[in-house]
């Protein structure tokens, strides 16, 4: 009877608990997913800041360098059959990762030559370079001051929906305004209806840039300016629901999003950061 008991008791308790050898293993188990999702988020997000990476290279610094783009077959970048892992454990979880990351580790080789190639290209054409509209206009290192991006946008005063052509920084009356690029100003208004005070600065190679809403100037039409220089400061003139700078970029006599250009000073991550602010459908300060 005891050792019917005693059976029952042992069956009992293995149905229902763990043995310590089982609850270390399912804390291991637990352990290795968890560390598994946050790999695996990691991967993502390192491909999509190499995807925003390639788009630029292939559609804006080659354009302008005149080089030919990299297909899309050899930016893929495929790795090679299961015989490479049959080291690895015979896990498909680990297996799944270790592709990935290599593939991960070839594209970013693929677009390491590519920077290399551009650098050789860029350095025969270093006026170009100083003339893009390469900078943001005021000083936001934070990516705190980008109120609105380009596209459709709910304009504050009408109350319609609008294309927004440019970027609009918001920023206290006064705060300087520098160019984006080197170049001649083209023109200086004063108004105070629809842009404002007004600069456009010509970049040469098709580009012109527009600085608009400003409190007040320090060029004047024809002067050289130099990317970096102040040219005026931020104000609240024209139509506009408060202080702010709007700015645009002309190529070829058409309106162009901005953030395609911001090539200085911002880290992969910063830009990646700027074009999600940019994006965000908001409303307009103009």
């Amino acid at each position: 009877m005891s050792l019917v008991l005693a059976v029952g008791i042992t069956l009992f308790y293995h149905k229902y608990f763990d043995s310590p050898k089982e609850i270390v293993l399912k804390q291991a188990n637990e352990t290795l997913k968890l560390h598994y999702e946050m790999l695996q988020q990691e991967i993502t997000k390192g491909n999509e800041i190499l995807s925003t990476l390639q788009e630029r290279d292939n559609s804006l610094y080659r354009t302008l360098l005149e080089a030919d783009p990299i297909p899309a077959t050899i930016r893929t970048a495929g790795v090679g059959g299961i015989d490479h892992y049959q080291s690895l454990p015979k896990d498909h979880l680990i297996v799944e990762v270790a592709q990935k990351i290599e593939q991960l580790k070839r594209k970013l080789h693929i677009q390491t030559k590519s920077y290399d190639e551009l650098n050789r290209l860029a350095k025969n054409k270093e006026k170009l370079l100083a003339c893009i509209p390469a900078i943001q206009p005021i000083s936001n290192r934070e990516l705190k001051r980008l109120a609105s991006g380009y596209g459709m946008r709910l304009h504050p005063v009408y109350k319609v929906m609008k294309l927004h052509e440019g970027l609009d920084f918001a920023a206290p009356r006064g705060t300087p305004i520098y160019a984006t690029g080197d170049g001649v100003v083209k023109d200086v208004k004063k108004s105070m209806t629809g842009y404002g005070n007004q600069v456009v600065i010509n970049h040469g190679y098709g580009f012109l840039t527009r600085y608009a809403h400003m409190q007040s100037f320090k060029v004047a039409p024809g002067d050289k300016v130099k990317r970096g220089q102040c040219i005026g400061y931020v104000g609240n003139t024209g139509c506009t629901s408060g202080p702010h700078l709007h700015y645009e970029v002309i190529k070829n006599g058409k309106k162009v999003n901005p953030t395609y250009y911001l090539l200085s000073g911002l880290s992969p991550k910063e830009y990646d950061t700027l074009i999600r602010l940019a994006s965000a459908q908001n409303k307009s300060l103009d």
